[in-house]
């Protein structure tokens, strides 16, 4: 009652009571009561927040966990973390020669073989990305990455041959992957990478590792996919900023948003030049060839960072006004910025404008 008094305009019952106080003589007990309580709260124990990070995925991960609930130790918290990481690597990287994504690689066409939980999850989410995206984003399109230079071998010397990407084309595609609840197959000898959403899956499953250990206010990231939940260690909503596509890591827009996942896909930062022209790290798996768009970068915001990871670079691919059409159809909340010869230009879907219109209170 007397805190509203400093942030109210009201009259009549604030003051009465207040008034009540003075003449029932009770103000000095008052005062004296509001003392002790502020001295007990100043001598209570802050909770705790803490900040985790280590290597994973070819990257690294970061954590701000708040609140951090009684009894609970950091190394243990930490060791956790490094083995759910761990697993989720052991299940999809493409760099362990005997992990169960590459175990599958391994198989012939036709041949069904059972997966994990967790690794059918990630290729039914694939799978419906490259349906609502019409091929834009293909867990198959590993062969155009690697002609192109962008894989593990070199940049080429010479652009590729129309032959060779038709060739590619020919083979690769994620309608040869069929799944039928955790049975696994393909059609054609098809090799599977899910390095574009395999770490929104890794910040998944340590969120929910966190919170099956009670924590409700933490930051997840494994390199620069993020989610978040409850409020930072200053008891507000978390604040992230989407970066600027430059040189410099200039923050382009702030948003406040807790309990969702956020990725980011653009294509300003991995490149080369042949004969003056500028080829991009984003190959377009329809095409075989790189996007040639403005778009530079796409936010996604999603209820899981798997899924934003996903449509990031799927959208990422198609260019803004198919990106934008797509978003509005599947409900999506995204910003886009596109360049233009004097800068960039932000677009957004109507699920993000709220996030917009956040900043302002």
């Amino acid at each position: 009652m007397i805190g509203r008094i400093n942030t109210s305009t009201e009259t009549g019952p604030l003051h009465s009571a207040l008034f009540l106080f003075v003449r029932s003589g009770f103000l000095f007990r008052w005062l004296a009561l509001a003392a002790l309580l502020f001295a007990v709260a100043a001598c209570s124990p802050q909770k705790q927040s803490w900040k985790l990070s280590g290597p994973t995925m070819g990257t690294a991960y970061h954590l701000t966990v708040v609140d951090v609930p009684e009894g609970m130790k950091k190394a243990e918290l930490q060791s956790a973390v490094d083995a759910e990481l761990a697993a989720v690597n052991q299940e999809m990287s493409t760099y362990i020669p005997d992990s169960e994504l590459m175990r599958f690689n391994a198989t012939a066409p036709g041949e069904s073989v059972e997966i994990s939980p967790h690794l059918a999850e990630v290729i039914a989410q694939s799978l419906k990305i490259y349906q609502d995206s019409d091929g834009a984003f293909d867990v198959t399109v590993g062969p155009l990455v690697n002609l192109w230079g962008f894989g593990p071998d070199p940049e080429p010397e010479a652009i590729p041959a129309d032959q060779q990407i038709s060739a590619i084309l020919a083979q690769i595609g994620s309608d040869a992957l069929v799944l039928n609840d955790r049975q696994l197959r393909k059609t054609r000898p098809v090799k599977v990478d899910l390095s574009a959403i395999a770490k929104g899956h890794g910040v998944d499953r340590v969120a929910d590792l966190l919170e099956s250990r009670g924590i409700t206010n933490y930051l997840v990231e494994v390199g620069g996919e993020l989610r978040t939940a409850g409020v930072n260690p200053q008891g507000i909503a978390w604040r992230v900023g989407i970066e600027r596509p430059s040189a410099e890591q200039v923050v382009q827009k702030p948003i406040q948003v807790s309990g969702k996942g956020i990725a980011t896909s653009g294509d300003y930062r991995n490149y080369y030049e042949r004969d003056g022209k500028r080829y991009a790290h984003t190959i377009d798996p329809r095409t075989g060839r790189p996007v040639e768009h403005r778009l530079a970068s796409v936010t996604v915001v999603a209820d899981t960072c798997a899924e934003a990871d996903g449509y990031a670079t799927a959208l990422n691919v198609m260019g803004a006004d198919a990106a934008l059409k797509l978003a509005e159809q599947v409900n999506l909340a995204v910003f886009l910025l596109v360049k233009t010869d004097s800068g960039f230009e932000e677009r957004v879907s109507s699920a993000f404008k709220p996030y917009l219109e956040s900043q302002g209170r």
